[in-house]
């Protein structure tokens, strides 16, 4: 089966349990570089996981696969906010905190099993802008973009 995947890598000066703490579990933290949208999950395997817009909708939904805190994230995501993309089914979004000497490098692989993919052309743009409000969150205590993602999907 054709397969769409979309890897993004950043060095984070953090520690894994800072990290960990802002990607899963610090909610007000994560509003802040996620653009006022949060995720709420017990983070367990076999727990439920949904991203949640301001006004209280459900953009995505899934469960969570791994959680091996504070160095791996396994989520098996669909989108649930647009019927284009819900209809393409789940995808999986890899998460991984690996220490570098005063960093933490995060690697995030999401991939669906199809190709090609709206999903994936969508969180291509969605997860530098994400992470990139998230590094620069961490380090300066401050975010670097105010506009959220691009809410339309382009081909």
């Amino acid at each position: 089966m054709a397969r769409s995947t979309f890897v993004y890598v950043t060095y984070i000066r953090t520690t894994p349990e800072k990290l960990w703490s802002a990607l899963t579990d610090d909610v007000e933290f994560m509003k802040q570089y996620w653009f006022g949208t949060h995720c709420e999950s017990a983070w367990t395997p076999g727990s439920s996981w949904k991203m949640v817009y301001p006004n209280g909708s459900i953009t995505d939904a899934g469960e969570i696969i791994e959680a091996e805190p504070p160095r791996r994230l396994v989520i098996r995501w669909q989108n649930q906010f647009k019927p284009e993309l819900k209809a393409e089914g789940e995808s999986r979004c890899t998460m991984e905190l690996e220490p570098s000497g005063t960093a933490v490098k995060l690697s995030i692989t999401h991939t669906i099993e199809r190709e090609p993919s709206k999903l994936i052309v969508a969180v291509s743009g969605g997860w530098p802008k994400i992470i990139s409000n998230l590094k620069s969150l961490l380090e300066t205590g401050s975010v670097a973009l105010q506009e959220p993602y691009p809410t339309s999907v382009q081909q």
